[in-house]
This record gives C-alpha cells, sequence and structure tokens, in this order.
C-alpha cells in the first residue's frame, strides 16, 4: 500500500534512529506482532514485563510508515462528536470511550517521563471552534455532555475568541489538558524500552503468508522464515486492512504542512491544538523547535495517484487557511505530505477477531485520535493475552 508521498517532518527530528536487524532464522514465540509503528510500538511495551516472549516484525524501517505522518495532536474528543457518540452507542459507552480516551492521554504523559529517547510530550489546551452557526449548535450539545460528565471544558462566546485570538469566531469551546507529541520518537523510545526486557525487533521483514494450525498461525517472511506464535497482533495501521477487510474501516486521503520556525508565536494563546467543526476539517499546532503545522483537507479516495496529483495545490491552500486565522504571522512551508487516512463509519476504533486468524486479534486504531486509541487497545489486548479477558474487550470488537 502506498501509505503516503512527500517530504517528511518527523524522520528528520531523529536523524540517527535506532536501527534493527533482517530476521534471518527460524523462530517461535508467545506474542508476534505485526507492525513496527506506534500502534506495534504501544503493544509492545504494554506486553514488554509480562515474562512472555515478544517478537515484533516491521516491514520496512520502524516508524516509516503512517506514524511519520501522524501529526500527533492528543485529544479525547475527535471525529464524531461526542454527543453523536451518544447517539450511536447510547451515553454510557460514549462517556466510558472518552474517560478512556482521557486516561490514556495521561498514560502518554507518564511513559514518556520513562522512555530513553525523550518523545517531546506536552500538554496543551485544545480550541474547537464553531465553523458557522450550525457548528455552534453541536458545540451546545457537545458542552452539555461535557459539563454533565466533569470534562474541564468551557464554552466560549465570540467575544472571549477575540479576547486570546486574532481572529474571530461565532463560538468555540475550549478544552484544557489535551497534549502534543513527537509520534517518531516516541515509537522508536516505546521499543528501546521494550527492547531491554528482551523484546525481540526485526525491520526489513515483510510477511508475506501463513499456514493456519488449530489453534494458532504460522507466519513466513519475503526470506522464506518462519515465525509460529500463539498470539498474533496485527498492528500495521491501514496495511492490517490487505491481511483482513474490516467492513467498518473508511479510507480516505489527507495532507499536512509543517512550516520553516516562526520567530513570533505570541499571538497564539498558549500554543493551543485549534480544530473545527466542519468536516473535513482544519486543524493545527506548533513544534518544540517553533514550526506550525497545519493539516486537513481530507478527500474521499483511497486512490494514491489521485492523492498525490492534489499535494501542491493542498499545500498552498492549507497555508491560506492558516493566514485566514493568524494574518499578520508570516510563514513558509518547509515539509509537505499527502497520505491515506482511515476512520470508521461509527465512530469507535476496532479490536477485530476473525475465525480465519485464531488467537490473532486486530488493532484497527482508525481515526482523528489513533495514536491515543492505540494505547487504550494495546492494554485491552494486554490483558486479553495474560488473564483471558479485558472488561473494555467488548466496546472495542467488531461490530455486526
Amino acid at each position: 500500500m502506498d501509505l503516503l508521498h512527500g517530504k517528511l517532518y518527523w524522520p528528520a527530528t531523529l536523524p540517527a534512529p535506532p536501527s534493527y536487524p533482517v530476521l534471518e532464522e527460524d523462530i517461535s514465540c508467545d506474542v508476534l506482532i505485526i507492525g513496527g509503528g506506534s500502534s506495534g510500538a504501544q503493544c509492545a511495551f504494554e506486553l514488554a514485563q509480562t515474562g512472555l516472549d515478544i517478537v515484533v516484525l516491521e516491514k520496512d524501517l520502524i516508524g516509516s510508515g503512517s506514524t511519520s505522518a501522524n501529526t500527533a495532536l492528543l485529544q479525547y474528543l475527535g471525529d464524531k462528536m461526542l454527543f453523536e457518540l451518544v447517539n450511536s452507542f447510547g451515553e454510557e459507552k460514549a462517556i466510558l470511550h472518552t474517560k478512556l480516551c482521557e486516561k490514556a492521554i495521561d498514560k502518554i504523559e507518564e511513559v514518556s517521563k520513562i522512555l530513553p529517547i525523550d518523545p517531546d510530550f506536552k500538554r496543551r489546551d485544545s480550541l474547537y471552534f464553531a465553523s458557522g452557526g450550525f457548528g455552534s449548535n453541536k458545540l451546545l450539545h457537545e458542552n452539555f455532555y461535557l459539563k454533565k460528565h466533569g470534562f474541564k471544558s468551557e464554552l466560549w462566546s465570540e467575544e472571549n475568541i477575540i479576547q486570546h485570538y486574532p481572529f474571530r469566531k461565532q463560538s468555540a469551546l475550549y478544552l484544557y489538558d489535551d497534549g502534543e507529541i513527537n509520534p517518531f520518537k516516541y515509537t522508536h523510545g516505546l521499543l528501546q524500552y521494550a527492547k531491554k526486557y528482551g523484546v525481540r525487533i526485526y525491520e526489513n521483514t515483510p510477511v508475506n503468508g501463513r499456514k493456519r494450525d488449530t489453534d494458532e498461525i504460522t507466519f513466513f517472511t519475503e526470506n522464506h522464515h518462519s515465525i509460529r506464535a500463539k498470539y498474533t497482533i496485527f498492528a500495521a495501521g491501514y496495511e492490517g486492512l490487505e491481511w483482513k477487510k474490516e467492513k467498518n474501516s473508511v479510507l480516505s486521503s489527507t495532507y499536512a504542512v509543517v512550516t520553516t520556525p516562526v520567530e513570533d508565536l505570541s499571538d497564539w494563546y498558549k500554543r493551543t491544538l485549534i480544530w473545527e467543526t466542519a468536516r473535513p476539517y482544519i486543524y493545527m499546532r506548533t513544534t518544540p523547535d517553533n514550526r506550525i503545522i497545519i493539516g486537513g483537507l481530507d478527500e474521499k479516495t483511497n486512490n494514491a495517484e489521485k492523492r498525490d496529483a492534489k499535494l501542491i495545490h493542498k499545500k498552498e491552500k492549507l497555508i491560506t487557511e492558516f493566514n485566514l486565522l493568524f494574518p499578520i504571522t508570516q510563514v513558509k512551508p518547509d515539509y509537505y505530505l499527502s497520505a491515506f487516512y482511515g476512520g470508521t463509519h461509527d465512530g469507535f476504533p476496532v479490536i477485530g477477531q476473525y475465525p480465519e486468524f485464531p488467537n490473532c486479534y486486530f488493532l484497527f486504531a482508525y481515526g482523528d485520535n489513533g495514536l491515543v486509541y492505540s494505547g487504550i487497545m494495546a492494554e485491552i489486548l494486554r490483558d486479553v493475552i495474560t488473564s483471558g479477558s479485558s472488561t473494555m474487550l467488548s466496546l472495542y470488537q467488531q461490530r455486526k
């Protein structure tokens, strides 16, 4: 799958990342993790101290897939608004999911402190503004459930917004204690930590076949070696769909720009994460070296050639969208990309279990909070594999 195209920023922040060998022998293990991006790395981290024999296989270089394109805004609200999730799943499940996202950000913060590679985690508040009158209505509904269930948020009027930002919007939600991170450094930090506890990691090792036994699967690599595993986690991001189609998944295309460093960000209140109620939406964040990441302008295409043909136009449009909000701040694009972006029809990520894949779990952390969702599901899968169950598994199992 042609996941992305362009000039990538995150790998440039860690120019000499750890490297790992190619698998050159037949092996067996307790748990095989297929995928060496942020999802696979979080699974490896969670399983590292369980006493199980863990193997991670990455087809390319660690973190070189969608992890390198992830703009890494860490938020507990997502594509589907909370009140929409309440309508789809009921209030109890929708709130539970949102609380789990909030808790996952807390966990990411704590984990970041112990990793051998600093992933530049930073707490940030979010400004979620209304794209129009209808957007203001949505924010009213959203704020009702946020306040009811104790989330730290405020509903801001136009006057509140212009007191803090150089732009006008009819209304906005101001959300406390979201976050940002460098996903490339986070992935490498997690795997370096897991390696200390005996997790075996291989890169440049594509898996291209499997043989099903009664209660396990043997996998085969392109260079004709085998891996026999009691349990397998497919944490291959969007490429997991090449192993198993999940009917709840939706693949589209997205775009992002990273600017040159900006000297003065003083008119950006607390360097908040910024996004809007429109769908598709524009979003923005800053980086530790004072760059600005601007993303969005999604297209409903899963054709890589069509996606990439629009990159130059989208790059210019994203800069224009930024200048509509911050007209005085002069920015120039330095890095820019087009990439596939996966979501789900109903707004919840998916843990897939399928009869033709015994003792296998597909981690489809699809949506705009993929890194957060991966953290939640990595904990669930750790509990399922080590103790046979998790009270949260049913929340994310594939829906019929």
